[in-house]
């Protein structure tokens, strides 16, 4: 059944990635436009690729899941509006602890636009909040309708077959 659920989970994120493009009002020659829009797009595709300094918050409606397997761990929010407490109170707990997420290989993205229909949002199905998690290899490996704290995510990734493959790599004396 999970790898049917892979499958699927798979083919339904036909969202490209979208870059954000920087809006600036100084007037610039052609060619330094260029240069500046070239810059900019280079500086979110690094940004994307290498989140290695900073937890990311992506919106679902703007990304593609797909480009984050085998590479990042997905934290899920969902809910029915942005005034939702318990989305801004799960936001508030991943921030809090953003930097032990970041070493997890973790991203965080967020739908509350059920209106949209997000590919995620089609695939995870919730009925109003809900926190989910994504290992790298793209199958949801937990799934909780209340807030979790940072703590409870944190033991949540690290008891998953991939992380512990990872801390055994980076240190190997430490079993």
């Amino acid at each position: 059944m999970k790898p049917l659920f892979t499958i699927v989970f798979s083919l339904l994120f036909p969202i490209a990635l979208g870059a954000t493009e920087a809006t600036d009002d100084v007037t610039s020659t052609p060619g330094t436009e260029t240069a500046a829009q070239a810059e900019t797009a280079t500086d979110a595709e690094e940004e994307i690729a290498n989140p290695d300094e900073t937890l990311l918050f992506l919106d679902a409606r703007e990304i593609d899941v797909r480009d984050f397997i085998w590479e990042r761990r997905i934290i899920v929010v969902m809910a029915e509006t942005l005034d939702d407490p318990q989305f801004n109170r799960q936001l508030d707990a991943l921030r809090d602890r953003a930097d032990e997420f970041v070493a997890r290989d973790a991203v965080v993205i967020f739908d509350a636009h059920p209106e949209d229909r997000s590919a995620l949002r089609q695939v995870l199905r919730p009925r109003a909040f809900m926190t989910a998690i994504i290992d790298k290899d793209g199958e949801v490996k937990a799934r909780r309708p209340a807030v979790r704290s940072g703590r409870e995510l944190m033991a949540v990734i690290d008891r998953f077959p991939t992380r512990r493959q990872e801390m055994l790599e980076r240190s190997p004396a430490g079993r």
